[in-house]
């Protein structure tokens, strides 16, 4: 187990704060563990903090908001602070009730989810400015590094991360088959957990071929019609309506993120068009074994800068489009992702893509080449050690 250092750092400041902390991500994407280590970290008596996995089946009696708040309060016996840390709360009906009553008690209270929609139903209203969110990935390349025991980045590294992803338990595998089922088994968690049976859905089929169609095409513009026609011509009828329907079920289930373009030049954000990039890139195997190198380093790239804390769209300009625009209060950085600088042609569509960008934030190119192609001050850095960097 590696100390997961990017995350506690953002969470630690609010440890004593009346704010909830919220921490949303993807199934087995390290949220229970980043839990335990921010209960470790906190120091203070033992019998102050309470714990409880709603996975684990010793809870499976705590299905609602009542039996929840009558089971902790009967373990509140004083007036000190208590820590309250509830894994994957979800699972509990209306707990939202119970967390704003703990709230009106001396008490931090931590809880995790697997939903993007526990941010947007009750928790969101019940708990209105109450609460501060942490958008939880798998393990960053770097981690990966770390608990491998890699001490060095190479191709060779970078390649089997873009094969097999960050999920935190692959790393326990020691085979090809292994990783492949343990891919496959936790995408059907996802599918079945999370989406099916959250949203009583009927139709497994479409749900499949349009997840697979998000994910073998990641990093490509898609609009309602090029999805619809697709899977016309897999012989599945959607109406948009029903497709807009799924691809929420899939944003909510947290294995996905939707980008929104931004019009550069107009300086607004655009409301039609996104791409999809996954929130792990090992799960474009579960639907091709074939590897889309470049598009698996644009996802990558993606993945990292939200690590950082970046807010990011897709910039689009009259005649080009920027791969990325990646702000943080004031800061502003540009980025184009190739996989390699290999013929004039691409040099010429990587950096002339900055042409009519005129304003003074950084810009960059990214690629696997060791040679420096920087020009015209636009910065071109080796992939890996971008990705490495401080």
């Amino acid at each position: 187990m590696i100390i997961r250092e990017n995350w506690l750092k953002k969470i630690r400041p609010f440890y004593e704060n009346e704010l909830v902390k919220v921490l949303i991500g993807i199934r087995r994407c390290g949220k229970s563990v980043i839990l335990k280590q921010i209960a470790d970290e906190i120091q203070t008596d033992g019998s102050h903090k309470i714990f409880i996995n709603f996975e684990d089946l010793q809870f499976a009696h705590l299905t609602d908001e009542m039996s929840l708040y009558e089971h902790v309060k009967k373990l509140i016996t004083d007036d000190q602070k208590y820590y309250l840390f509830f894994d994957e709360i979800q699972n509990v009906a209306n707990f939202e009730k119970a967390i704003n009553s703990f709230r009106l008690l001396n008490t931090s209270i931590f809880i995790t989810g697997s939903n993007a929609k526990l941010l947007s139903g009750e928790l969101a209203t019940v708990l209105s400015g109450r609460y501060v969110s942490f958008k939880i990935l798998p393990f960053s390349f770097t981690e990966a590094l770390e608990i491998q025991g890699v001490e060095k980045a190479d191709d060779a590294a970078l390649m089997d991360y873009v094969r097999w992803g960050g999920m935190p338990q692959r790393f326990s595998m020691h085979s090809e088959e292994e990783l492949k089922t343990f891919l496959s088994d936790l995408y059907d968690s996802i599918v079945l957990k999370d989406i099916i049976a959250r949203y009583k859905i009927q139709n497994i089929d479409l749900l499949n071929k349009i997840f697979a169609y998000l994910s073998i095409n990641m990093s490509q513009i898609f609009s309602g019609t090029s999805i619809v026609n697709f899977l016309k011509s897999e012989k599945r009828d959607c109406s948009k309506e029903s497709l807009y329907n799924y691809l929420s079920f899939i944003i909510n289930s947290c294995v996905m993120n939707k980008i929104p373009r931004y019009d550069i030049q107009g300086k607004k954000v655009l409301s039609t068009l996104e791409k999809y990039y996954l929130t792990d890139v090992s799960f474009a195997r579960i639907h091709s074994q074939k590897i889309d190198i470049g598009a698996s380093l644009e996802n990558i790239v993606y993945n990292e800068l939200l690590n950082r804390g970046y807010e990011v769209y897709i910039g689009i300009l009259k005649k080009a489009e920027i791969d990325f625009i990646a702000t943080k209060g004031n800061e502003k950085l540009y980025f184009q992702v190739c996989y390699l600088l290999a013929t004039e042609e691409t040099v010429t569509r990587e950096f002339g893509a900055y042409d009519s960008v005129h304003d003074n934030y950084p810009k960059y190119v990214l690629s696997l080449d060791k040679f420096d192609f920087s020009q015209n001050g636009i910065i071109h850095k080796n992939l890996i050690d971008w990705l490495v960097e401080e």
